[in-house]
């Protein structure tokens, strides 16, 4: 029972990191059938629940079974599929990595969980050609499929324009901002896709603040940071996406000034996205929010419901699903804030439909969507916290930002550093940097004296008791 020893194994770090509606949908139906060597075979139940986890979850999957199986880890899917016109009842296997569900094999096929980073040559290295650098496009996130609002035709409109002229608007940088979900790394990448389409010899490269992070410190570290420099110089068009996450990291933001300023005087388009304007961002150096401001700071706003029942229309004719209109118009009603959770909504209805063979009916998408509403946790944000926190000890939020030393201002300041740092997945540095521009030190030192806190003052404790339930409401 080797092969199941694994996968439990895997599925203890997987039901941590995934949502719960999403671990019961897509990784408790998964039947493990056996490891030989370093090759781990499980089964799914059709084409399309294999094609969903290879887009949506193949990171876990690589992660959690390196760890059981050491880094030369392979995956092989055998679909079990009944009343078809292959085998009946007997398990044929979709040959990887294709997403055509006309090309099914009846071997198996053996995957390697080869390294994902996250650029291609992320360095210069001699000989290398600007037509070599991979642009981390995902070819999906076109402007054909970014469904048009009033939630978002400003930064649409300004998309599009900076795609059919990249650099030579005023809208340079171009910075879309707005919530989580609501599409801002799909419109980033659009306008990387059109670029690549209407010029083909622009060099367009999409990376996440967190990577270009890590690639920074790599490069100290191998004492080649003019090489990580000169690597971003090279660019026509640079897309940085989560750009807050630079909050707190002046050496980052030092770095990326730098190319910043390089790139724009060269005419080289930049385009970012935040989840706040630049006018709200913490913890980023006044020089860059103002090169942030030379060009245009377009939002991303909930959509409305015209535009949540364009994008649930678009989205199952686009995957084949027949859908009536008045289950369009149930899921639209009740999942409102969030276009990521819009879509997932519907590919959970559609994996019930499959899993349990049951048509798509009104009666379904109810069962489900209140189960998925059930199982949703809010997202707490770090400006949540704080409002929250100076709420309960009626203070205005400008004086817990202030540098005022006042021993009630200071221990409502540690309280909300303190559960920033535990209901949110932010660094020390990011969260020390949004309240009241404080180090990484000055956050571990609040974590521990409220820590000691409420392990010696009952009265204390009971406030935070209290201060938790309304985080948590």
């Amino acid at each position: 029972m080797h092969h199941q020893k694994v996968w439990t194994n895997c599925l203890e770090v997987i039901k941590d990191n995934v949502p719960t509606i999403s671990f019961r949908t897509w990784f408790e139906p998964i039947v493990p059938v056996k490891v030989d060597q370093n090759v781990l075979t499980i089964q799914v139940p059709s084409p399309f629940f294999y094609e969903y986890l290879e887009e949506q979850y193949i990171d876990i999957l690589r992660k959690t079974l390196r760890k059981e199986l050491g880094n030369e880890a392979k995956l092989e899917y055998s679909v079990v599929m009944e009343n078809n016109n292959y085998n009946n009842n007997k398990p044929y296997t979709v040959k990887l990595p294709t997403k055509n569900k006309t090309d099914l094999k009846n071997q198996p096929v053996n995957v390697p969980l080869s390294n994902d980073v996250s650029i291609k040559n992320p360095f210069i290295i001699p000989g290398l050609k600007k037509l070599n650098i991979d642009p981390r496009l995902n070819p999906e996130n076109s402007f054909t499929d970014f469904v048009e609002g009033e939630c978002n035709r400003l930064a649409r409109s300004a998309g599009f324009a900076v795609a059919n002229s990249p650099g030579g608007t005023a809208f340079n940088p171009l910075l879309i901002y707005g919530d989580s979900g609501l599409g801002k790394t799909h419109l980033a990448q659009a306008i990387g896709i059109e670029v690549k389409e209407r010029f083909q010899d622009k060099t367009v490269l999409y990376v996440n603040a967190n990577k270009f992070q890590t690639q920074f410190v790599e490069s100290i570290r191998n004492n080649n940071k003019n090489d990580f420099l000169h690597f971003y110089q090279m660019m026509d068009v640079l897309i940085l996406d989560d750009v807050h996450e630079f909050a707190g990291k002046e050496k980052t933001q030092d770095t990326f000034f730098h190319i910043f300023n390089h790139l724009h005087q060269s005419g080289k388009q930049l385009i970012l996205t935040s989840d706040k304007p630049p006018v709200e961002l913490q913890g980023i150096e006044q020089r860059l929010l103002s090169r942030f401001k030379w060009g245009l700071s377009a939002d991303l706003q909930a959509p409305d419901f015209e535009t949540r029942i364009a994008i649930l229309k678009q989205k199952s004719y686009k995957d084949g699903i027949e859908i009536s209109d008045d289950v369009i118009e149930y899921i639209a009603t009740h999942i409102t804030e969030n276009i990521r959770e819009l879509e997932g909504a519907l590919i959970s209805l559609l994996a019930q439909s499959t899993l349990n063979r049951k048509d798509i009916t009104l009666d379904l998408a109810k069962e489900m969507i209140d189960k998925l509403i059930k199982n949703t946790k809010r997202e707490i944000s770090i400006d949540y916290i704080q409002k929250v926190v100076c709420n309960f000890y009626d203070i205005p939020i400008q004086m817990l930002l202030s540098h005022t030393r006042k021993r009630e201002i200071v221990q409502a300041r540690q309280v909300a550093m303190y559960y920033s740092k535990t209901l949110t997945k932010a660094s020390l540095a990011s969260i020390g940097a949004q309240i009241g521009g404080k180090d990484h030190a000055t956050v571990l030192h609040a974590c521990k004296t409220v820590n000691n806190l409420i392990e010696t003052d009952k009265q204390f404790k009971s406030q935070m008791d209290e201060i938790e339930k309304k985080l948590k409401f």
